[in-house]
């Protein structure tokens, strides 16, 4: 069985209330949940929060997942919305983290994190599920309402964007090809 089949099996036997079967699916995307967390809320114990109430959110509706194959944009979806809960609460800042986007230095990560925090909420939507997420343009497109076309738009100027305040560089130039 790959791996792909083995999700979608875990996805299938949580949705019919198998506890372990969801917990294991919160155990394989907890970092990159939580990193993604940290992209929005730049702060450790708020990312700890919005992931915590984001499983609780995932746990108690589970039963509304209609396609397995989406599960993870499903819950990513489920973590935004928690972390503009949080940045709508939230006065404080703290220190970023390091996220795995391309080989390149903690100052390189740094940056490209706070670049991302100035983008239009539109294009950091669109860049975090694309990058960080690896989710399909038309699976984005899906999630959040709008056309294919649009998603390639908001990559394109969320990429510009990022290029523009970073100076030139270009972070996350490596997978705008897939």
């Amino acid at each position: 069985m790959d791996l792909r089949t083995e999700h979608t099996e875990l996805v299938r036997r949580a949705i019919n209330q198998d506890e372990a079967a969801f917990e294991q699916l919160i155990l394989l995307h907890s970092e990159q949940l939580y990193r993604t967390a940290y992209v929005y809320v730049k702060n450790e114990q708020d990312a700890l929060d919005v992931v915590q109430e984001t499983v609780y959110k995932a746990f108690i509706s589970i039963g509304q997942v209609k396609e397995p194959k989406y599960f993870v944009t499903w819950l990513t979806k489920i973590l935004i919305r928690n972390c503009y809960r949080v940045l709508n609460q939230q006065t404080a800042v703290a220190d970023l983290i390091e996220i795995p986007v391309k080989e390149s230095s903690r100052e390189e990560h740094l940056d490209l994190i706070d670049a991302l925090s100035h983008l239009r909420k539109e294009y950091r939507d669109v860049l975090v599920l694309f990058y960080f997420h690896d989710v399909p343009m038309k699976e984005i497109a899906s999630f959040i309402g709008i056309t294919l076309n649009t998603v390639k738009t908001y990559l394109k100027r969320g990429r510009e964007e990022l290029k523009k305040q970073l100076g030139g560089l270009d972070y996350v130039e490596a997978r705008s090809s897939k």
